[in-house]
């Protein structure tokens, strides 16, 4: 396959197909998708400027395409069928915010797939921070592989990094695990403006420079147990150790080794000052690819009977390693959390990004959902969507 800067590539797209329905009514025919989209149409600034659908595309009988995705019609006496269209008309309507898609996986089989303003069956979202969720699983791939070893999770990160001067560091920099910083717990604080004056000079921040600019002018970090913080530093630091150990570039491994075998082919996935591939934010995936992220995870690391990702390593990724105030828990830059309803909670698995992308997963119902939007800050998606979808799954008590 031809390289494509920024790792914008992308399949050239069926010619233009939009059979739309009303809100709330059944559609027929394929989803909408862009016309003659290449490599080049593919970045956030692009995305801004699709016009929205005319009409919405509403199925609850996805069409089977060659992605590896189970589809079925969503059966037509079931009590969360009706509510699931019920809120399709509202996010139709705009009640919801900007939202460009949302599909619903349930028992393994894709029953729901919807698209809205600019949302394209074959148009790559940008993701912004699930970026850091599809990082983990890179790391996890790189343990199946024997890349790396679970214990290692507990080492140093500047012990799989050769090029760092260690006598330049700060104090206690060479204590941060990568356990830790995958957890948003390294300690790393850089004032905001020298920050700014480190950027000014991208071309010294290529490689593991980035990393040392990092533990060389941050305050001195604090013993264990730290302050979480979310922050970019703490997944750069672990894409730079995916660059260390695995066999030719971070890149080309994330690319062959876990979106090549989940058969993910259109997306993008930007440059960071490094060098390497971005890991808090800067990929797109189509809509469909989100729902895969989300069977890999709900298998416990395994596609198609493949364990590509240690199960052990999934469920330490997805566990709650902390817990703010607002009970969210966050595990290996994958969020966990119970959703409330009423007297009920469900447990949720979640990949979040600023705009309002979301990956929910409940491993009770066997039920994924992906959202994708455009909205300024997250939108009201974690606190809307438990009222209007979840009841009708649930089992009566």
């Amino acid at each position: 396959m031809t390289t494509i800067p920024h790792m914008q590539r992308f399949l050239i797209a069926l010619p233009f197909l939009c059979v739309a329905s009303l809100p709330g009514e059944e559609a027929d025919g394929l989803a909408p998708e862009v016309t003659d989209l290449n490599a080049a149409d593919v970045s956030y600034q692009l995305e801004a400027k699709l016009p929205d659908l005319e009409k919405p595309y509403v199925s609850t009988n996805p069409k089977a395409g060659n992605d590896g995705i189970p589809v079925t019609e969503f059966s037509a006496d079931s009590r969360s069928r009706e509510a699931i269209l019920t809120f399709a008309d509202e996010i139709a309507a705009g009640d919801h915010g900007e939202i460009d898609s949302f599909l619903l996986m349930r028992d393994g089989e894709l029953v729901f797939e919807s698209y809205y303003r600019r949302g394209r069956a074959n148009y790559p979202h940008y993701q912004m921070s699930i970026t850091k969720s599809y990082t983990a699983m890179a790391l996890g791939r790189a343990i199946q592989l024997g890349h790396l070893t679970m214990a290692d999770l507990d080492n140093p990160v500047v012990d799989f990094l050769d090029q760092i001067d260690r006598s330049k560091l700060v104090k206690g920099a060479t204590d941060i695990t990568l356990a830790e910083a995958m957890n948003m717990r390294s300690g790393i604080r850089i004032d905001p403006a020298k920050a700014k004056e480190l950027m000014r000079n991208p071309e010294m921040l290529e490689g593991q420079a980035q990393i040392q600019a990092y533990l060389e002018n941050s305050a001195p970090i604090p013993p264990t147990p730290r302050e979480f913080k979310y922050q970019g530093s703490d997944p750069s630091m672990t894409m730079q150790v995916i660059e260390s150990v695995v066999p030719g570039s971070a890149r080309e491994f994330i690319e062959s080794e876990l979106l090549g075998k989940m058969g993910i082919t259109s997306f993008a996935w930007q440059d960071d000052v490094s060098g390497l591939p971005k890991s808090a934010a800067g990929s797109s995936m189509r809509s469909r690819d989100m729902i895969k992220w989300g069977m890999l995870v709900m298998n416990g690391g395994k596609w198609n009977g493949e364990q590509l990702v240690p199960a052990e390593f999934v469920k330490r990724a997805t566990s709650s390693l902390h817990t703010n105030s607002r009970r969210t828990s966050y595990g290996f830059f994958w969020w966990r959390h119970d959703m409330e309803l009423g007297d009920r909670t469900v447990d949720c698995i979640s990949g979040r990004g600023a705009g309002g992308q979301f990956i929910l997963m409940f491993p009770e119902l066997d039920l994924i959902a992906v959202i994708t939007a455009h909205n300024k800050g997250m939108g009201n998606l974690l606190k809307t969507f438990p009222e209007r979808v979840l009841p009708g799954f649930l089992k009566k008590q």
